[in-house]
Protein backbone atom coordinates (compact mmCIF):
# COMPACT_ATOMS: atom_id res chain seq x y z
CA UNK A 1 0.00 0.00 0.00
CA UNK A 2 1.32 3.40 -0.92
CA UNK A 3 1.68 5.84 1.97
CA UNK A 4 0.72 9.53 1.71
CA UNK A 5 1.06 12.33 4.23
CA UNK A 6 -2.00 14.57 4.39
CA UNK A 7 -0.03 17.74 5.14
CA UNK A 8 2.05 17.30 1.97
CA UNK A 9 -0.93 17.04 -0.40
CA UNK A 10 -2.70 19.77 -2.36
CA UNK A 11 -6.49 19.98 -2.55
CA UNK A 12 -6.32 18.66 -6.10
CA UNK A 13 -4.22 15.67 -5.04
CA UNK A 14 -6.68 14.86 -2.26
CA UNK A 15 -9.54 15.14 -4.74
CA UNK A 16 -7.79 12.69 -7.07
CA UNK A 17 -7.16 10.24 -4.23
CA UNK A 18 -10.85 10.35 -3.35
CA UNK A 19 -11.88 9.69 -6.95
CA UNK A 20 -13.06 6.19 -7.82
CA UNK A 21 -12.91 6.65 -11.60
CA UNK A 22 -11.43 3.76 -13.60
CA UNK A 23 -9.71 4.08 -16.96
CA UNK A 24 -12.11 1.91 -18.95
CA UNK A 25 -15.34 3.53 -17.69
CA UNK A 26 -16.34 4.49 -21.26
CA UNK A 27 -15.98 0.88 -22.40
CA UNK A 28 -18.21 -0.28 -19.54
CA UNK A 29 -20.81 2.35 -20.49
CA UNK A 30 -20.93 1.36 -24.14
CA UNK A 31 -21.08 -2.38 -23.43
CA UNK A 32 -23.81 -1.86 -20.85
CA UNK A 33 -25.86 0.23 -23.27
CA UNK A 34 -25.56 -2.53 -25.87
CA UNK A 35 -26.78 -5.15 -23.36
CA UNK A 36 -29.74 -3.03 -22.28
CA UNK A 37 -30.84 -2.39 -25.86
CA UNK A 38 -30.58 -6.08 -26.69
CA UNK A 39 -32.74 -7.06 -23.71
CA UNK A 40 -35.31 -4.38 -24.60
CA UNK A 41 -35.50 -5.70 -28.17
CA UNK A 42 -35.14 -9.46 -27.68
CA UNK A 43 -36.33 -10.09 -24.12
CA UNK A 44 -35.95 -13.66 -22.87
CA UNK A 45 -33.88 -14.73 -25.86
CA UNK A 46 -31.28 -12.09 -25.03
CA UNK A 47 -31.22 -13.20 -21.38
CA UNK A 48 -30.70 -16.85 -22.30
CA UNK A 49 -27.97 -15.89 -24.76
CA UNK A 50 -26.11 -13.78 -22.17
CA UNK A 51 -26.35 -16.58 -19.59
CA UNK A 52 -24.71 -18.88 -22.10
CA UNK A 53 -22.09 -16.26 -23.01
CA UNK A 54 -21.16 -14.95 -19.55
CA UNK A 55 -21.97 -17.90 -17.26
CA UNK A 56 -21.30 -20.79 -19.68
CA UNK A 57 -24.70 -22.26 -18.83
CA UNK A 58 -27.57 -23.27 -21.10
CA UNK A 59 -30.84 -22.79 -19.23
CA UNK A 60 -34.12 -24.52 -20.00
CA UNK A 61 -35.98 -22.07 -17.76
CA UNK A 62 -35.18 -18.55 -16.60
CA UNK A 63 -36.42 -19.14 -13.06
CA UNK A 64 -36.58 -21.61 -10.18
CA UNK A 65 -40.04 -22.05 -8.70
CA UNK A 66 -41.31 -22.39 -5.15
CA UNK A 67 -41.18 -26.20 -4.92
CA UNK A 68 -37.63 -26.49 -6.25
CA UNK A 69 -36.47 -23.65 -3.98
CA UNK A 70 -37.89 -25.56 -1.01
CA UNK A 71 -36.01 -28.72 -2.05
CA UNK A 72 -32.76 -26.80 -2.52
CA UNK A 73 -33.24 -25.12 0.86
CA UNK A 74 -33.27 -28.53 2.58
CA UNK A 75 -29.61 -28.96 1.65
CA UNK A 76 -28.49 -26.11 3.90
CA UNK A 77 -26.11 -27.15 6.72
CA UNK A 78 -27.68 -26.81 10.17
CA UNK A 79 -25.02 -24.38 11.38
CA UNK A 80 -25.56 -22.03 8.43
CA UNK A 81 -29.35 -22.28 8.83
CA UNK A 82 -29.03 -21.21 12.47
CA UNK A 83 -26.74 -18.31 11.52
CA UNK A 84 -29.15 -17.11 8.82
CA UNK A 85 -32.06 -17.39 11.26
CA UNK A 86 -30.20 -15.23 13.80
CA UNK A 87 -29.27 -12.65 11.15
CA UNK A 88 -32.87 -12.62 9.89
CA UNK A 89 -34.21 -11.88 13.36
CA UNK A 90 -31.72 -9.08 14.07
CA UNK A 91 -32.23 -7.44 10.67
CA UNK A 92 -36.01 -7.75 11.02
CA UNK A 93 -35.99 -6.25 14.53
CA UNK A 94 -33.89 -3.25 13.48
CA UNK A 95 -35.86 -2.53 10.32
CA UNK A 96 -39.31 -3.06 11.86
CA UNK A 97 -38.57 -0.14 14.19
CA UNK A 98 -38.33 2.14 11.13
CA UNK A 99 -41.98 1.75 10.12
CA UNK A 100 -43.76 4.62 11.85
CA UNK A 101 -47.14 6.32 11.55
CA UNK A 102 -46.91 10.10 11.52
CA UNK A 103 -49.30 12.39 13.35
CA UNK A 104 -51.50 14.86 11.50
CA UNK A 105 -50.64 18.54 11.90
CA UNK A 106 -53.04 21.48 12.01
CA UNK A 107 -50.91 24.13 10.30
CA UNK A 108 -53.56 26.78 11.05
CA UNK A 109 -57.11 26.48 12.41
CA UNK A 110 -59.15 24.35 10.04
CA UNK A 111 -56.19 23.28 7.86
CA UNK A 112 -55.00 19.72 8.58
CA UNK A 113 -52.05 18.03 6.81
CA UNK A 114 -50.46 14.62 7.20
CA UNK A 115 -48.43 11.90 5.47
CA UNK A 116 -49.17 8.21 5.04
CA UNK A 117 -46.87 5.38 3.94
CA UNK A 118 -47.63 3.34 0.85
CA UNK A 119 -45.40 0.46 -0.21
CA UNK A 120 -43.99 0.38 -3.74
CA UNK A 121 -46.17 -2.27 -5.38
CA UNK A 122 -43.52 -4.13 -7.39
CA UNK A 123 -39.80 -4.03 -6.61
CA UNK A 124 -36.80 -5.79 -8.10
CA UNK A 125 -33.98 -7.19 -5.99
CA UNK A 126 -30.60 -7.93 -7.53
CA UNK A 127 -28.65 -10.51 -5.52
CA UNK A 128 -25.00 -10.80 -6.68
CA UNK A 129 -23.66 -14.26 -7.37
CA UNK A 130 -20.45 -13.89 -9.34
CA UNK A 131 -17.18 -14.31 -7.46
CA UNK A 132 -19.15 -14.55 -4.19
CA UNK A 133 -22.75 -15.61 -3.52
CA UNK A 134 -24.42 -13.23 -1.07
CA UNK A 135 -27.46 -14.58 0.79
CA UNK A 136 -26.82 -11.75 3.25
CA UNK A 137 -27.77 -9.24 0.55
CA UNK A 138 -30.99 -11.17 -0.03
CA UNK A 139 -31.81 -10.72 3.67
CA UNK A 140 -30.86 -7.05 3.62
CA UNK A 141 -33.17 -6.29 0.69
CA UNK A 142 -35.97 -8.80 1.18
CA UNK A 143 -36.66 -8.10 4.86
CA UNK A 144 -37.34 -4.34 4.56
CA UNK A 145 -39.35 -5.00 1.38
CA UNK A 146 -41.56 -7.41 3.32
CA UNK A 147 -41.88 -5.05 6.29
CA UNK A 148 -42.83 -2.19 3.96
CA UNK A 149 -45.57 -4.35 2.44
CA UNK A 150 -44.44 -4.57 -1.21
CA UNK A 151 -47.00 -6.71 -3.04
CA UNK A 152 -44.60 -8.26 -5.55
CA UNK A 153 -40.88 -8.86 -5.07
CA UNK A 154 -38.95 -9.84 -8.20
CA UNK A 155 -35.59 -11.48 -7.42
CA UNK A 156 -32.77 -11.88 -9.94
CA UNK A 157 -29.53 -13.72 -9.19
CA UNK A 158 -26.95 -15.31 -11.53
CA UNK A 159 -27.15 -19.12 -11.82
CA UNK A 160 -24.47 -21.33 -10.35
CA UNK A 161 -22.55 -23.82 -12.49
CA UNK A 162 -25.39 -26.34 -12.13
CA UNK A 163 -27.92 -23.89 -13.51
CA UNK A 164 -29.57 -23.34 -10.13
CA UNK A 165 -29.09 -21.15 -7.05
CA UNK A 166 -27.27 -22.49 -4.02
CA UNK A 167 -29.04 -23.72 -0.90
CA UNK A 168 -28.34 -20.47 1.00
CA UNK A 169 -30.18 -18.30 -1.52
CA UNK A 170 -32.96 -20.90 -1.69
CA UNK A 171 -33.34 -20.97 2.11
CA UNK A 172 -33.57 -17.18 2.34
CA UNK A 173 -36.20 -17.27 -0.43
CA UNK A 174 -38.29 -19.65 1.68
CA UNK A 175 -37.88 -17.46 4.78
CA UNK A 176 -39.14 -14.46 2.79
CA UNK A 177 -41.92 -16.44 1.05
CA UNK A 178 -40.40 -15.66 -2.35
CA UNK A 179 -41.95 -18.00 -4.93
CA UNK A 180 -39.53 -17.48 -7.82
CA UNK A 181 -35.88 -16.61 -8.26
CA UNK A 182 -34.95 -15.52 -11.78
CA UNK A 183 -31.63 -16.92 -13.00
CA UNK A 184 -30.25 -13.74 -14.51
CA UNK A 185 -27.21 -11.67 -13.55
CA UNK A 186 -25.31 -8.59 -14.58
CA UNK A 187 -26.54 -5.62 -16.58
CA UNK A 188 -29.01 -7.89 -18.36
CA UNK A 189 -30.83 -8.56 -15.07
CA UNK A 190 -31.19 -4.84 -14.44
CA UNK A 191 -32.48 -4.33 -17.99
CA UNK A 192 -35.00 -7.17 -17.61
CA UNK A 193 -36.41 -5.72 -14.39
CA UNK A 194 -36.45 -2.20 -15.79
CA UNK A 195 -38.30 -2.98 -19.04
CA UNK A 196 -39.81 -6.41 -18.46
CA UNK A 197 -39.66 -9.52 -20.65
CA UNK A 198 -42.14 -12.31 -21.33
CA UNK A 199 -40.89 -14.10 -18.20
CA UNK A 200 -39.65 -11.32 -15.89
CA UNK A 201 -42.13 -8.63 -14.77
CA UNK A 202 -41.26 -4.96 -15.09
CA UNK A 203 -40.71 -3.36 -11.68
CA UNK A 204 -41.04 0.17 -10.35
CA UNK A 205 -37.76 0.30 -8.42
CA UNK A 206 -34.54 -1.74 -8.54
CA UNK A 207 -32.42 -2.53 -5.48
CA UNK A 208 -29.10 -4.19 -4.88
CA UNK A 209 -25.34 -3.89 -5.34
CA UNK A 210 -23.29 -5.48 -8.08
CA UNK A 211 -20.24 -5.14 -10.28
CA UNK A 212 -19.49 -2.14 -12.48
CA UNK A 213 -21.85 -3.34 -15.20
CA UNK A 214 -24.74 -3.67 -12.75
CA UNK A 215 -24.02 -0.21 -11.36
CA UNK A 216 -23.79 1.32 -14.83
CA UNK A 217 -26.99 -0.42 -15.92
CA UNK A 218 -28.85 1.02 -12.93
CA UNK A 219 -27.67 4.48 -13.91
CA UNK A 220 -28.73 4.03 -17.53
CA UNK A 221 -32.29 2.81 -16.80
CA UNK A 222 -33.19 5.63 -14.43
CA UNK A 223 -35.41 7.32 -17.01
CA UNK A 224 -37.67 4.27 -16.90
CA UNK A 225 -37.41 2.97 -13.34
CA UNK A 226 -36.27 4.20 -9.93
CA UNK A 227 -33.14 2.80 -8.27
CA UNK A 228 -32.13 2.57 -4.63
CA UNK A 229 -28.79 4.33 -5.09
CA UNK A 230 -25.65 4.24 -7.22
CA UNK A 231 -23.73 1.35 -5.66
CA UNK A 232 -20.48 -0.02 -7.00
CA UNK A 233 -17.31 -1.72 -5.74
CA UNK A 234 -17.11 -2.15 -1.99
CA UNK A 235 -14.96 0.18 0.10
CA UNK A 236 -13.88 0.79 3.67
CA UNK A 237 -12.02 3.60 5.36
CA UNK A 238 -10.44 2.83 8.72
CA UNK A 239 -9.61 5.85 10.85
CA UNK A 240 -7.13 4.80 13.50
CA UNK A 241 -4.67 6.07 16.08
CA UNK A 242 -2.14 4.46 18.39
CA UNK A 243 -4.95 2.84 20.41
CA UNK A 244 -5.96 0.73 17.40
CA UNK A 245 -5.01 -2.96 17.32
CA UNK A 246 -2.95 -3.57 14.14
CA UNK A 247 -4.17 -7.15 13.60
CA UNK A 248 -7.80 -6.02 13.82
CA UNK A 249 -7.23 -3.14 11.39
CA UNK A 250 -5.49 -5.43 8.89
CA UNK A 251 -8.36 -7.91 9.11
CA UNK A 252 -10.89 -5.15 8.43
CA UNK A 253 -8.97 -3.89 5.40
CA UNK A 254 -8.73 -7.41 3.97
CA UNK A 255 -12.42 -8.07 4.61
CA UNK A 256 -13.27 -5.40 2.06
CA UNK A 257 -10.38 -6.23 -0.27
CA UNK A 258 -11.59 -9.80 -0.80
CA UNK A 259 -14.88 -8.58 -2.32
CA UNK A 260 -13.19 -7.76 -5.62
CA UNK A 261 -10.04 -6.46 -7.26
CA UNK A 262 -11.65 -3.03 -7.64
CA UNK A 263 -12.54 -2.74 -3.93
CA UNK A 264 -10.83 -0.04 -1.90
CA UNK A 265 -9.42 -0.40 1.61
CA UNK A 266 -8.14 2.93 2.93
CA UNK A 267 -6.28 3.40 6.20
CA UNK A 268 -6.18 6.90 7.66
CA UNK A 269 -3.95 6.89 10.72
CA UNK A 270 -2.18 9.21 13.13
CA UNK A 271 0.67 6.84 14.00
CA UNK A 272 3.41 5.89 11.54
CA UNK A 273 4.51 3.12 13.90
CA UNK A 274 1.01 1.59 14.00
CA UNK A 275 0.74 1.92 10.22
CA UNK A 276 3.91 -0.13 9.81
CA UNK A 277 2.54 -2.78 12.16
CA UNK A 278 -0.70 -2.91 10.13
CA UNK A 279 1.31 -3.52 6.92
CA UNK A 280 3.13 -6.40 8.62
CA UNK A 281 -0.20 -7.88 9.71
CA UNK A 282 -1.63 -7.49 6.20
CA UNK A 283 1.21 -9.54 4.75
CA UNK A 284 0.82 -12.19 7.44
CA UNK A 285 -2.98 -12.57 7.14
CA UNK A 286 -3.09 -12.37 3.36
CA UNK A 287 -1.21 -15.66 2.96
CA UNK A 288 -4.03 -17.75 4.43
CA UNK A 289 -6.96 -16.21 2.54
CA UNK A 290 -8.69 -18.40 -0.08
CA UNK A 291 -9.29 -15.22 -2.12
CA UNK A 292 -5.78 -13.87 -1.52
CA UNK A 293 -5.13 -13.00 -5.17
CA UNK A 294 -8.25 -10.83 -5.31
CA UNK A 295 -7.50 -9.26 -1.93
CA UNK A 296 -3.86 -8.57 -2.80
CA UNK A 297 -4.78 -6.75 -6.00
CA UNK A 298 -7.29 -4.59 -4.13
CA UNK A 299 -4.79 -3.83 -1.35
CA UNK A 300 -2.11 -2.93 -3.89
CA UNK A 301 -4.54 -0.40 -5.39
CA UNK A 302 -5.40 1.06 -1.98
CA UNK A 303 -3.35 3.37 0.24
CA UNK A 304 -2.50 4.68 3.71
CA UNK A 305 -2.98 8.33 4.65
CA UNK A 306 -0.92 9.71 7.54
CA UNK A 307 -2.65 12.52 9.44
CA UNK A 308 -1.59 14.70 12.35
CA UNK A 309 -4.67 13.97 14.46
CA UNK A 310 -8.08 12.29 14.35
CA UNK A 311 -9.90 15.52 13.47
CA UNK A 312 -7.74 15.91 10.39
CA UNK A 313 -8.47 12.28 9.63
CA UNK A 314 -12.21 12.94 9.87
CA UNK A 315 -11.81 15.85 7.45
CA UNK A 316 -10.30 13.49 4.90
CA UNK A 317 -12.91 10.81 5.60
CA UNK A 318 -15.78 13.23 5.00
CA UNK A 319 -14.21 14.21 1.69
CA UNK A 320 -13.77 10.57 0.70
CA UNK A 321 -17.31 9.72 1.96
CA UNK A 322 -16.77 5.97 2.49
CA UNK A 323 -19.35 3.23 2.20
CA UNK A 324 -18.05 1.80 5.49
CA UNK A 325 -16.24 3.87 8.12
CA UNK A 326 -14.48 2.15 11.02
CA UNK A 327 -13.34 4.35 13.91
CA UNK A 328 -10.56 2.16 15.29
CA UNK A 329 -9.80 4.29 18.31
CA UNK A 330 -10.73 4.45 21.96
CA UNK A 331 -11.77 8.06 21.32
CA UNK A 332 -14.57 7.13 18.90
CA UNK A 333 -17.31 8.90 20.90
CA UNK A 334 -15.61 12.26 20.34
CA UNK A 335 -15.66 11.64 16.57
CA UNK A 336 -19.33 10.69 16.17
CA UNK A 337 -20.56 14.32 15.87
CA UNK A 338 -17.87 14.96 13.22
CA UNK A 339 -19.11 12.21 10.87
CA UNK A 340 -21.07 13.85 8.05
CA UNK A 341 -20.48 11.59 5.04
CA UNK A 342 -20.51 7.80 5.48
CA UNK A 343 -22.79 4.91 4.62
CA UNK A 344 -22.45 3.01 7.90
CA UNK A 345 -20.13 3.58 10.87
CA UNK A 346 -18.47 1.01 13.14
CA UNK A 347 -17.31 2.25 16.52
CA UNK A 348 -14.25 1.15 18.47
CA UNK A 349 -11.84 -1.75 18.28
CA UNK A 350 -14.41 -4.48 18.94
CA UNK A 351 -16.82 -3.61 16.10
CA UNK A 352 -15.70 -5.09 12.80
CA UNK A 353 -17.48 -4.07 9.62
CA UNK A 354 -18.36 -7.73 9.08
CA UNK A 355 -21.06 -7.58 11.78
CA UNK A 356 -22.91 -4.98 9.73
CA UNK A 357 -22.44 -7.06 6.61
CA UNK A 358 -24.22 -10.01 8.16
CA UNK A 359 -26.06 -9.89 11.41
CA UNK A 360 -26.02 -6.83 13.70
CA UNK A 361 -29.27 -5.61 12.15
CA UNK A 362 -28.22 -2.56 10.13
CA UNK A 363 -28.40 -2.73 6.34
CA UNK A 364 -25.31 -3.45 4.28
CA UNK A 365 -26.64 -2.10 0.98
CA UNK A 366 -24.90 1.27 1.12
CA UNK A 367 -23.81 4.14 -1.13
CA UNK A 368 -20.30 3.90 -2.57
CA UNK A 369 -18.13 6.11 -4.79
CA UNK A 370 -18.67 9.15 -2.50
CA UNK A 371 -22.46 9.00 -2.96
CA UNK A 372 -22.67 8.85 0.83
CA UNK A 373 -22.54 12.65 0.56
CA UNK A 374 -26.14 12.57 -0.67
CA UNK A 375 -27.56 9.05 -0.25
CA UNK A 376 -28.49 6.86 2.70
CA UNK A 377 -28.26 3.09 2.87
CA UNK A 378 -31.26 0.89 2.18
CA UNK A 379 -33.99 0.93 4.84
CA UNK A 380 -37.74 0.36 5.06
CA UNK A 381 -38.13 3.96 3.84
CA UNK A 382 -36.42 2.99 0.59
CA UNK A 383 -39.34 0.64 -0.19
CA UNK A 384 -42.16 3.06 0.55
CA UNK A 385 -43.60 6.30 -0.75
CA UNK A 386 -44.84 8.96 1.62
CA UNK A 387 -48.05 10.53 0.30
CA UNK A 388 -49.26 13.83 1.71
CA UNK A 389 -52.91 14.52 2.51
CA UNK A 390 -54.70 17.73 3.48
CA UNK A 391 -58.23 18.70 4.47
CA UNK A 392 -59.88 22.11 4.94
CA UNK A 393 -63.13 22.86 6.73
CA UNK A 394 -64.99 26.17 6.44
CA UNK A 395 -62.76 27.84 9.01
CA UNK A 396 -59.64 26.57 7.27
CA UNK A 397 -60.81 27.86 3.87
CA UNK A 398 -61.51 31.27 5.37
CA UNK A 399 -58.16 31.39 7.17
CA UNK A 400 -55.94 30.35 4.24
CA UNK A 401 -57.98 31.58 1.28
CA UNK A 402 -56.68 35.15 1.06
CA UNK A 403 -53.06 33.98 1.30
CA UNK A 404 -53.47 31.59 -1.63
CA UNK A 405 -55.36 34.16 -3.73
CA UNK A 406 -52.62 36.73 -3.20
CA UNK A 407 -49.78 34.36 -4.05
CA UNK A 408 -51.55 32.97 -7.13
CA UNK A 409 -52.22 36.47 -8.42
CA UNK A 410 -48.61 37.48 -7.80
CA UNK A 411 -47.51 34.55 -9.97
CA UNK A 412 -50.03 35.40 -12.69
CA UNK A 413 -51.94 32.14 -12.29
CA UNK A 414 -55.55 33.32 -12.33
CA UNK A 415 -57.11 29.84 -12.45
CA UNK A 416 -55.26 28.93 -9.26
CA UNK A 417 -56.78 32.00 -7.59
CA UNK A 418 -60.23 31.24 -8.96
CA UNK A 419 -60.17 27.73 -7.48
CA UNK A 420 -60.07 29.37 -4.06
CA UNK A 421 -62.24 32.39 -4.83
CA UNK A 422 -65.17 30.33 -6.11
CA UNK A 423 -65.25 28.41 -2.86
CA UNK A 424 -65.02 31.55 -0.74
CA UNK A 425 -67.94 33.14 -2.64
CA UNK A 426 -69.99 29.99 -2.18
CA UNK A 427 -69.53 30.27 1.58
CA UNK A 428 -71.04 33.73 1.72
Amino acid sequence: MKIYNFKDLTKQQIKELCSRSISDDNLVKSRTEEIINNVKSNGDNALLSYTNQFDNITLSSLFIGKEELAELAKQIPAEVKTAIDTAYQNIYTFHASQLKTENSVETMPGVVCWRENRAIDRVGLYIPGGTAVLPSTFLMLGIPAKIAGCKEIVVCSPPQSDGKVNCYIAYVATLLSIEKVYLVGGAQAVAAMAYGTKTIPQVYKIFGPGNRYVTEAKKQVQNSVAIDMPAGPSEVLVLADETAIPSYVAADLLAQAEHGTDSQSILVITSNKTATEVITELEKQLVDLPRKDIAKTAIDNSYIMLVENLKQGMKFSNTYAPEHLILATESYEELIPLVTNAGSVFLGNLTPESVGDYASGTNHTLPTSAFAKAYSGVSVDTFIKKITFQHLDNKGLSNIGKTVETLAEAEGLQAHKNAVSIRLRNKE
